[in-house]
């Protein structure tokens, strides 16, 4: 199984706000993207079906794509409720697809060592 590492500055998020514009930045979530964790979970269950426009970043059906959480220890000490909710919503994103059948598409690394 290929895996397509993408990096996620940890230290570019302090809110909600900053949470939401990185991933979208990086992602390539699209502009009516809702900011909120309803629409990260549906731009991120898309990750092998670059043809519905929720993502620019993609992977082939059975790939993984790895968020890469550099700078992740300090995230966390700093925003616990958004470090906790990336966690819980990364895992559901996986479930939802297992109820219908598909693979898991998403993971998650935490690094502190990359710059």
């Amino acid at each position: 199984m290929q895996t397509k590492v993408v990096a996620v500055p940890g230290r570019e998020i302090t809110d909600w706000a900053s949470f939401h514009a990185v991933f979208q930045r990086i992602f390539g979530f699209p502009d009516f993207y809702g900011r909120n964790m309803n629409a990260w979970i549906d731009c991120m269950t898309d990750l092998d079906a670059p043809e519905g426009g929720m993502v620019q970043i993609s992977v082939a059906i059975g790939e993984l794509v790895a968020i890469r959480l550099d700078d992740a220890a300090d995230f966390r000490r700093r925003c616990p409720e958004l470090f906790d909710d990336l966690v819980e919503c990364t895992s559901f994103v996986n479930f939802r697809r297992i109820e219908v059948g598909e693979l898991p598409v998403l993971t998650l690394m935490f690094c502190d060592h990359f710059r």
